[in-house]
């Protein structure tokens, strides 16, 4: 559950970044088609890079880490088992998910309501094929639409070089397909509805497909005054299809706007670089986990003979005790499983358990249970003449008071099962995870700052508002009086123009001295990231080879352990019938 919390908040911090860059830097300019494509690479970004971690593993000197007992012990038939009281306790997860769950499904419905509506207008249609076009006049008073290659308009309720315009208008929406890029939308506005950016990240998307038809179709028409009064008569249609590219949109005076607009210079191109330092940043501050390994160190001794002594002391780590038992595995192929280990507020050794066998049969159990620390000892493995090798324990002075070893014949046929009065179950403890370390790779270069200069200010109460067409288009008088309002509307928009252009210039100007700047930084930033990535691939491999040996050999004691617990039950379960007979 914290995992999905965690993708959903860096989807949608993903979201935030690419809609803040385009809104601040792109929504003004006319590069319409690299807008486009900008737009979908947010989207998929802010589903795909929170799933790509980048690990990193630093080696550190290792400290005493207290471990988690799992040990059982036997308890006697006469103790009563109590069970707490329960407690009522609001799980604000599952609220979470079935609020998220509600609004699902509400726009699932919403979807297939609309996919439905959008099915009922297109069947049973007479359809006119022309080139990669399928055109279908209809009856119904709805605002003309395209749904990949289907363009769906009605003629009567136009005059031939109104609906030239909206087919030429129509026909870009089908022939680039921004259906998917609407679909698309859609779809995160089902998946993210929670999230209030990807609603204006949708709008986004649909105005900016508005531009690039508006554009494309003005190319192909002589007369550009026209379709804009074309733009205008369209938005007396109420009725929209949704899911389709509609050639009513609500925001017609921008629109207008942006096609009267001059075209952007190519230096402004800049802008789009801007996403990636944030990314970058976002990369090293979320998806980089840094993982602590530490060195492995060993407490071994050896005598004068040929005898092996592992030194085992108050202070020996599981990190320590774990690299002992792999020693006495591969040297002397003696299996070693630690247990029982616990340790005071000091985090000394106060019990520790040893089962030591050779293949199946088990050779040595060494058990010290106390309060106290434990005083220093030795596993020792000795090689006879005859090349057969024993293990047994050493101390510096006076044995432990609390330790108990049990010998066993190494060459037995038979173990006796587990005596139930002295047995300890135990799981074997699964490997350490590394911990984090405060490392961080290197930091990517910020764009250089510096004084920008004032944005204009513009009363949008002086703006200018389009004059409304004439209800009946044949009324000559009406239309005359409508072009000349049309005509003063235009003169007093481009009045705002020279500000907002001269803004530009200055800016561009500011934002080309930055550039150099910060292309040497980022040079410098691309180097240091070679030699981490380098790092990084050498702790791959380490982890791989490391980890891997830890799991199989954790799985290996989980088996025996499996097997004692089996053995435990069995016996329990003995007893049990020989209390109920006495």
């Amino acid at each position: 559950m914290e995992a999905l919390f965690t993708f959903i908040a860096k989807s949608s911090g993903l979201l935030v970044l690419f809609y803040c860059a385009y809104f601040f830097l792109l929504r003004k300019e006319t590069f319409f088609n690299s807008n486009r494509w900008f737009l979908l690479a947010g989207l998929i970004t802010s589903v795909v890079l929170p799933f790509v971690v980048y690990t990193k593993i630093v080696w550190v000197d290792p400290i005493p880490m207290p471990t988690m007992n799992y040990s059982t012990s036997y308890v006697p038939h006469n103790i009563m088992n109590t069970i707490p009281e329960e407690s009522f306790e609001i799980n604000w997860n599952y609220i979470a998910i079935a609020i998220y769950g509600i609004g699902f499904l509400a726009l699932i419905i919403k979807f297939a309501t609309d996919f439905y509506s959008l099915n009922s207008v297109l069947k049973g249609r007479e359809i006119q094929q022309e080139a990669d076009f399928k055109f279908i006049d209809i009856e119904e008073n709805i605002a003309p639409f395209s749904y990949f290659d289907y363009i769906v308009y009605n003629s009567s309720l136009y005059s031939a070089s109104e609906l030239e315009s909206i087919l030429e208008h129509e026909k870009v929406h089908s022939d680039q397909n921004h259906t998917v890029d609407v679909i698309i939308s859609r779809i995160f506005c089902v998946l993210f509805w929670f999230n209030p950016i990807i609603w204006l990240y949708k709008k986004a998307i649909l105005q900016n497909l508005e531009f690039i038809a508006d554009y494309e179709a003005a190319k192909k028409i002589s007369d550009k005054k026209a379709y804009q009064y074309t733009l205008l008569k369209i938005t007396t249609h109420e009725t929209c299809v949704a899911i389709t590219n509609h050639f009513y949109q609500s925001l017609i005076k921008k629109r207008i706007v942006m096609l009267n607009k001059n075209q952007s210079k190519k230096t402004n191109y800049w802008k789009y670089c801007t996403i990636i330092p944030a990314l970058a940043a976002f990369v090293f501050l979320f998806q980089i986990e840094i993982i602590a390994q530490e060195k492995k160190e060993t407490q071994e001794v050896t005598t004068a003979t040929s005898d092996d002594v592992y030194k085992i002391e108050k202070t020996t780590t599981d990190q320590e005790l774990k690299v002992i038992s792999e020693k006495i595995k591969q040297k002397h192929d003696f299996d070693v499983a630690i247990s029982n280990v616990k340790r005071n507020t000091d985090k000394e050794l106060t019990a520790i358990k040893m089962n030591i066998k050779k293949g199946n049969h088990e050779v040595q159990t060494i058990e010290i249970d106390g309060d106290e620390a434990i005083k220093s000892f030795g596993l020792v493995v000795s090689t006879d003449d005859d090349n057969v090798k024993k293990i047994g324990v050493v101390t510096d002075g006076e044995p432990n008071d609390s330790m108990m070893l049990q010998d066993r014949v190494a060459d037995v046929d038979e173990v006796n099962g587990p005596d139930v009065n002295d047995m300890h179950v135990a799981p074997p403890a699964p490997p350490a995870p590394p911990r984090i370390s405060t490392i961080a790779p290197p930091a990517a270069p910020a764009f250089p700052g510096g004084s920008m200069p004032k944005l204009p200010t513009i009363d949008m109460s002086k703006m200018p508002k389009a004059p409304a067409p004439p209800a009946n288009p044949r009324d000559k008088v009406a239309m005359a009086n409508f072009e000349k309002d049309m005509a003063e509307f235009e003169k007093k928009m481009e009045a705002f123009e020279p500000t907002l252009s001269a803004y530009t210039e200055q800016v561009d100007e500011i934002m080309s001295k930055h550039e150099a700047m910060y292309g040497k930084d980022m040079e410098k930033y691309e180097i240091a990231m070679e030699k981490f990535n380098v790092e990084m691939e050498k702790y791959g491999k380490y982890i791989e080879e490391t980890v891997g040996r830890d799991m199989k050999e954790y799985e290996k004691n989980m088996k025996a352990y499996e097997k004692d617990m089996k053995a435990y039950e069995k016996e329990m379960k003995k007893m049990e019938k020989e209390s109920k007979k006495s």
